[in-house]
């Protein structure tokens, strides 16, 4: 007889969870993984949740599905979401110049008369690098800057793709100079809040207790170190916050502070292009927008991206996180109602490009248990 449990509405079996279980267990023990948190969303409800390992070492405290993770790079699709939500209010337009958005000339000096697009910007397609840095705008701006230049890569604007934290650094300050609402708060406000979940990009204004220690793996010692940076409060700075200027304080391109269960709540916002319970977050087009790749050589649209490369014989639209040892993973697929989410608060697998081996482990484990069969 074939034993069953319930999560909400859904039924999953025994035999699913202790095979995915037991998966995910192999790969920790393989791969010095310190805790693992995961979701997995079938016709477009959560199915299974589970989290394994440890929230802190040093305290033995064991994780669990109501920490949270500083999840980086996928932060970024908040921020274009919120984009959208302004584009839709008639406050500003995807293909405004980006020099009139951010109050200071962004042009890539060997393509003076190219203008750079908030499109581009969003899409890592504006020439623009993080070759100075990005937790400040000044590297970037002419006044500010005598190095401004090397800001800027050798193609024109639009035609080439370079993954730059700065355009989103950047981004974020446009939401509050549209808005007129500090960044974090713009965020909570329209998207956290309608949505039910519990997260932002203020560390003040969270639970510490909550917070999962990030572990950045260190090669030449094989040993796992803390990250106490990750969740650095900024408090003083947050005191003297300048709305458009001082916008990085928060980081809109990493900084998104949430646990596995909620972000496959928001995930699930996604695959069902913008719709959720109480209406929409973004209208459909915009949801498209934000999943359409700009181009074949590569499979980013509006900070989501397109890959194939992440589950065999699946098309998956997500994106990645990695920062302070931390690896995370939200990808869904539109047509077929499935979607997985994974996180990592640090694993013995260390790289800064592609997906990383555990993440793909991971989450082929938890299609293989929930979806494939």
């Amino acid at each position: 007889m074939m034993l069953l449990f319930c999560l909400g509405t859904t039924v999953v079996s025994v035999a699913q969870a202790d095979k995915a279980e037991a998966g995910l267990s192999q790969i920790m023990k393989d791969d010095k993984v310190v805790g693992f948190s995961v979701a997995v969303v079938k016709n477009n409800k959560i199915i299974y949740t589970k989290s394994m390992g440890m929230q802190d070492i040093e305290k033995n405290l064991p994780l669990t599905d109501k920490a949270i993770f500083r999840i980086a790079s996928i932060s970024k699709s908040f921020s274009a979401t919120s984009i959208m939500q302004l584009i839709e209010a008639g406050k500003l337009s995807l293909d405004d110049d980006f020099s009139n958005l951010i109050g200071f000339k962004v042009r890539n000096p060997k393509f003076p008369n190219s203008v750079i697009t908030l499109r581009m910007i969003m899409s890592h397609t504006s020439s623009v690098n993080d070759s100075q840095g990005y937790f400040s705008f000044d590297v970037i701006n002419p006044a500010k800057n005598p190095n401004w230049e090397k800001c800027y890569n050798n193609y024109e604007p639009g035609k080439g793709y370079m993954y730059c934290n700065l355009n989103f650094n950047m981004t974020g300050a446009v939401i509050e100079r549209v808005s007129g609402e500090r960044f974090d708060q713009y965020v909570k406000h329209h998207i956290l809040d309608p949505l039910g979940l519990y997260g932002g990009y203020c560390v003040d204004s969270l639970d510490k207790t909550r917070f999962a220690t990030l572990y950045e793996y260190q090669k030449d010692s094989a040993k796992l170190v803390a990250s106490p940076a990750a969740y650095n409060p900024r408090s003083e700075e947050v005191k003297n916050y300048i709305l458009g200027e001082t916008t990085p304080i928060f980081s809109p391109t990493g900084g998104m502070k949430i646990n596995a269960t909620d972000l496959a709540k928001y995930m699930i916002m996604h695959a069902r292009h913008g719709k959720y319970k109480g209406g929409r977050i973004i209208s459909k087009s915009s949801s498209i927008q934000m999943q359409t790749k700009l181009s074949d050589d590569e499979g980013y649209g509006l900070a989501l991206e397109t890959t194939d490369k992440l589950i065999p014989g699946e098309t998956m639209c997500g994106h990645t996180g990695s920062a302070y040892g931390l690896y995370s993973a939200m990808f869904f697929n539109v047509k077929k109602k499935f979607g997985i989410v994974v996180i990592t608060n640090g694993c013995g697998t260390n790289f800064d490009s592609g997906f990383n081996e555990v993440i793909i482990k991971a989450v082929n484990t938890l299609h293989k248990a929930f979806i494939k069969e």
